[in-house]
């Protein structure tokens, strides 16, 4: 058997979609660990595990990588609430279960939680970060839930385009409250007592 020299030998390359997820682990890694502004390309590259080169060959800068990252966490996390075209089910359950999941995925996350506080910080510079929150988070599930109140005229509704905001802004800002800004040590209010009043509130509208 003729031998064949290990120049000749060609390893397969991981698959750029790997590779870029390799890239965007490591990201998050070291925004969280050094903010934004202490994040370097080549501590990225360090802690992926690739050149700083290869990077570069995916994300332009900085900015596009912190981008990306914000894009991918926020739309692989709250397409695990919104992964339907169209919400159905008894109202009081189905409220209660949209705000038990996004908690679950949200607030129970210490990496969200920590990439929340990213956002917030850096809202000012980058607008469109916390633009790209809002419409992944905030707008996604508001039009959901304002198509579900029209499908369900027995409600009484008036405004559901309005009520869907107050819903899930509610979430969200419970969420900054008590994670963010420190709500759980200094006025501690717990989930079930919000989630069973905001259900309450909607559905004696």
């Amino acid at each position: 058997m003729s031998k064949i020299s290990a120049s000749r030998i060609k390893i397969p390359k991981a698959p750029l979609k790997q590779k870029r997820e390799q890239i965007l682990h490591g990201a998050m890694r070291v925004f969280l660990q050094d903010g934004y502004a202490g994040t370097s390309m080549d501590r990225v590259s360090a802690v992926a595990g690739v050149s700083k080169q290869t990077v570069y060959s995916h994300f332009q800068d900085k900015e596009g990588l912190f981008k990306a990252l914000m894009e991918q966490v926020t739309i692989n996390n709250i397409g695990s609430v919104f992964g339907m075209q169209e919400l159905k089910g008894e109202p009081a359950f189905l409220l209660r279960q949209l705000a038990e999941k996004y908690f679950s995925l949200v607030a129970d996350n210490p990496d969200y939680i920590a990439l929340l506080r990213v956002i917030i910080a850096e809202s000012e510079r980058f607008p469109e970060l916390a633009k790209l929150y809002t419409k992944t988070v905030i707008l996604h599930g508001r039009q959901l839930l304002s198509q579900y109140f029209l499908e369900h005229s027995e409600l009484g509704i008036s405004d559901p385009e309005a009520t869907a905001q107050i819903f899930f802004g509610s979430l969200v800002s419970y969420v900054v409250t008590q994670e963010v800004l420190y709500g759980n040590e200094l006025m501690h209010l717990s989930r079930s007592r919000i989630l069973d009043n905001l259900v309450n509130l909607i559905l004696k509208n």
